[in-house]
């Protein structure tokens, strides 16, 4: 695994040329979707007014394209996968570029579909070249790699944000970090990281019996994270008044605590295997979803929100284990069913929840708390060496 050079230890997979520049991509990704979230609550709330209902809409229509992400299986048919990665950062740019020129529930949803497109579509071919590049024992500690560059990214970006919050407005901030963005996007597209021994991958959808507990934990985990990810924020910003300075804090928090905390996981992984990763994972969400239901103290939320956001890197777990049952072959067309799955619920959920958050906002949460506890059972089913 390690090959010596300038007296110092070296992992082989970080000379490969696609490690570097799913990287980079991936830092840009996640610049992106920081930004994005940072501003997303106080800019609906305080620029455009919105309420509960219209942040469960735009969160179901920001998952609209995950929903679509089985069309990668065509899309590459046109274009080389690699490609497609580095154009979906363009339009992760794009469309948060345009949010700051139209400050309207309507002009929200149209520039939400434009980054959701962009984003959703680059996950997809990361998960899926990430598979393809790295072996078994490998890929673990790539995706942790890929997460701690990440969190950095995350943390970089943003002290920035939290600086030029109080000077520019949030129009300037989304041009900013659009352009940023797209213009590494379009230098990516320039490179070519691909192997010429690659296997070649099946050009059409793949469902197969024996991938069964690998699409019911996806869907599990899309509608499970689709309650943390359209009300954990909301209530922080609806209930408890956290400001955009207050949110920028917690993710800059978490993302410190994620940068170190990630290339555990994936050793976790290699030592002890999938099934008790998830397993650890899914048990304490389910305390912190109740907790979310009853907690009344603006501090302590905050720290359900920081242990909420660590155990999502857990997820890992559900690709890895993937790999190890799935054919080579498989694994581009499967990423793409595996990411439309896993929005099957969310694209329904936020509007659900955005109801039910109008009767008693803590429905949701205890919703998410069920979610858990079956997608706790449904672990103890992986059976991996």
């Amino acid at each position: 695994m390690f090959n010596k050079k300038n007296n110092c230890l070296k992992p082989y997979y970080k000379k490969e040329l696609m490690y570097s520049y799913l990287i980079v991509l991936t830092i840009c990704s996640s610049a992106g979707l920081q930004c994005w979230r940072i501003l997303f609550d106080n800019f609906s709330v305080n620029i455009i007014g919105l309420d509960g209902n219209h942040i469960g809409i735009l969160q179901s229509v920001r998952e609209i394209p995950g929903f679509l992400a089985l069309l990668v299986t065509y899309v590459i048919l046109i274009i080389k996968e690699h490609k497609l990665s580095a154009l979906s950062i363009v339009i992760l740019g794009i469309g948060i570029f345009a949010t700051g020129f139209l400050p309207s529930f309507s002009g929200l949803i149209f520039t939400t579909i434009i980054m959701s497109f962009g984003f959703h579509y680059y996950e997809t071919t990361k998960q899926s070249l990430t598979l393809q590049y790295f072996d078994k024992q490998t890929s673990p500690l790539v995706f942790s790699a890929q997460r701690s560059y990440a969190a950095a990214a995350n943390i970089v970006f943003g002290i920035i944000i939290f600086l030029i919050a109080s000077i520019l407005s949030y129009k300037a901030i989304y041009i900013l970090f659009g352009f940023l963005i797209c213009f590494c996007g379009l230098w990516a597209i320039t490179k070519n990281p691909v192997k010429k021994n690659s296997i070649p991958q099946k050009k059409h959808l793949v469902l197969k019996k024996k991938y069964w507990l690998f699409y019911f934990l996806t869907f599990m985990a899309g509608a499970r994270r689709q309650i943390f990810v359209a009300f954990a924020v909301f209530l922080l910003v609806k209930k408890f008044g956290f400001s955009i300075q207050n949110i920028t804090i917690l993710f800059l928090i978490n993302n410190l605590i994620n940068y170190f905390i990630n290339p555990f996981i994936g050793k976790f992984i290699i030592k002890y295997g999938e099934r008790k990763l998830l397993s650890i994972e899914y048990f304490f969400l389910v305390l912190i979803f109740i907790a979310y239901a009853f907690v009344e103290s603006k501090i302590i939320v905050g720290i359900l929100y920081v242990l909420d956001h660590i155990f999502f890197n857990f997820s890992t777990g559900i690709s890895t284990y993937f790999q190890k049952i799935a054919d080579p072959q498989d694994i581009a067309p499967s990423a793409a069913v595996g990411f439309t799955i896993n929005h099957i619920a969310a694209v329904v959920l936020p509007f659900i929840g955005g109801l039910l958050w109008i009767i008693n906002y803590k429905i949701p949460f205890f919703f998410g708390a069920f979610l858990s506890i079956i997608s706790l059972c449904l672990v103890q089913f992986i059976k991996t060496e």
